[in-house]
């Protein structure tokens, strides 16, 4: 006999493994001798009510039912087609995965270092505020998505198999609770070892990646792709190159453009990061004084209205770190991560404003496919120079932002390059500051204690997508001007977030496959 069960147990009790096969031996109306197998497929925290609860969906047997190991079997292709993909973040490594699978043999071009050798200039950058163009938290192995917390939660139910993404991570080294968890989440303390991994299986089957190898043309003969070019003269020849270069590569947007191809400016959010300390944030979703030592730190998702636009809570990042994203001198960029046991003293959030790019189209940049990208740096290298022309932030504490009066000073921030006291007003756009007011005042009702002069607002939060889309054919997958080149994941415009990118990058890949067969 076989029974998926739903159980709700304290906090206690379901980190209990016999506590939890007792509860759900009984809902499933068996003895507990009867009990065989006992596994979690799913579990969530309820914190609706004044005792928050973990909900379990639990599978009980009264059989031996062997648990899968996830398994990622990829064949030899080193004589295989060659297949060009630009970008190892999330979108680039699970396309070449896919692109193996399938028989063909990726080359993988990525601008930055390894991880391992990647860390030193994220040090430079905290430390001596050095921002490396080519190595940064946005640029080198594993993208953006290697230092963003790791957060593999997504909306995107139809546009592929996340838990099939999620199986490979584990198969990589990522824990096996992400395939139970709610909001499953590695840690950016782990993912590099995963990345590394994902690598190194790539590079046994047969397909390549060079670090250092910023791609600066792309070859194309009749409207067709040929291959690409890389800064240091190297040619990399393919009848099909994947764009999978994040939201941060601006010279690939202006590389298209300027060679004529077709692109469009996009929809995207700006706004600053949000710090409490996470205590605040606990005993107002947990309903408590004290976190229960059983409970994960709390985290919260929050939205608002404002004059017809969202203002929204953006890859919150509960026990977490802001850190400094410049993917250049002279701009000041934050992004927030965790570590897998999310045990530092503050929760940080994006607190961003939509914006439309029919709106940013009546700007002073005028309806022009880079004005989304321009506007968005223009109000980086703002945030720059109110920093102190430094990767220092500019910081304004919440209450203060809100009745419109200058910090006197600030408080501990987790953001390690420092910051330092401006008015907001000055560096973010009118229409982004006044809309940001009006939801961070709506998001003190929402949340008991949120209104604090305890927090501090951390400009600029501005690369929360890409601001350029390169448009596709629904079907095919490939640029509808150029033959051969797919655009791909989070800087093409086509996915949002790690799991999203992933199964982008899975997609194009089997379009690819599918293409080569018909040869």
């Amino acid at each position: 006999m076989e029974r998926v069960v739903d159980i709700a147990l304290a906090p206690r009790e379901a980190a209990d493994a016999s506590l939890v096969r007792e509860a759900a031996a009984e809902a499933a109306g068996l003895a507990l001798p009867q009990v065989v197998t006992s596994r979690i497929q799913k579990r969530s925290i309820d914190a609706r009510s004044k005792h928050p609860l973990v909900r379990l969906r639990v599978l009980v047997s009264d059989e031996e039912r062997p648990e899968e190991v996830p398994a990622v079997d990829l064949p030899d292709v080193h004589d295989a087609t060659p297949v060009v993909i630009v970008g190892c973040g999330p979108a680039g490594l699970f396309a070449a995965l896919r692109l193996i699978e399938q028989g063909l043999r990726p080359i993988l071009l990525e601008r930055g270092k390894d991880v391992r050798a990647r860390r030193r200039d994220l040090a430079a950058i905290n430390r001596e505020h050095v921002v490396d163009p080519d190595s940064n938290y946005c640029f080198g192995e594993g993208g953006a998505g290697t230092y963003s917390d790791g957060k593999l939660y997504t909306r995107s139910h139809k546009r592929g198999d996340i838990a099939g993404v999620l199986r490979t991570f584990v198969h990589f080294g990522a824990s096996p609770d992400i395939l139970v968890d709610a909001h499953p989440h590695i840690g950016t303390n782990k993912l590099p070892h995963i990345i590394t991994a994902m690598r190194e299986a790539i590079q046994a089957a047969g397909g390549e990646v060079h670090f250092g190898a910023r791609v600066d043309d792309l070859l194309i003969e009749a409207d067709r792709i040929r291959g690409v070019r890389t800064a240091d003269g190297r040619s990399f020849a393919a009848d099909a190159v994947v764009l999978a270069t994040g939201h941060s590569a601006r010279d690939i947007f202006e590389l298209l453009h300027a060679k004529g191809i077709h692109i469009e400016r996009k929809d995207f959010a700006l706004g600053v990061r949000i710090e409490h300390p996470q205590a605040i944030v606990d005993a107002a979703m947990y309903h408590c004084a004290v976190r229960d030592p059983y409970l994960p730190p709390a985290s919260y998702s929050l939205v608002q209205q404002v004059d017809g636009l969202g203002v929204y809570s953006f890859c919150m990042c509960p026990g977490g770190i802001i850190a400094p994203c410049a993917t250049a001198p002279g701009e000041v960029v934050t992004n927030g991560w965790s570590p897998s046991k999310r045990n530092n003293p503050f929760a940080n959030s994006g607190i961003v404003v939509g914006l439309s790019a029919k709106e940013l189209a009546n700007g002073p940049q005028g309806d022009h496919p880079l004005a989304s990208m321009w506007y968005q740096r223009d109000v980086e290298q703002l945030a720059w120079k109110a920093g102190g022309q430094r990767q220092s932030a500019p910081a304004q504490r919440l209450v203060d932002f809100i009745e419109g009066r200058a910090s006197k000073d600030l408080p501990a921030c987790s953001y390690q390059p420092g910051i330092v006291p401006a008015t907001l007003d000055a560096v973010l756009p009118r229409e982004v500051a006044g809309r940001l007011r009006g939801g961070l005042k709506a998001f003190g009702g929402k949340i008991r204690g949120y209104r604090t002069n305890e927090a501090v607002l951390v400009a600029v939060e501005s690369r929360t997508s890409s601001p350029v889309r390169i448009p596709r054919d629904r079907e095919s997958l490939e640029h509808m001007g150029i033959a051969g080149l797919y655009p791909c994941g989070e800087g093409a415009g086509h996915a949002g977030g790690i799991v999203s990118a992933a199964m982008d990058g899975q997609r194009v890949a089997d379009r690819i496959a599918v293409r080569q067969a018909s040869r």
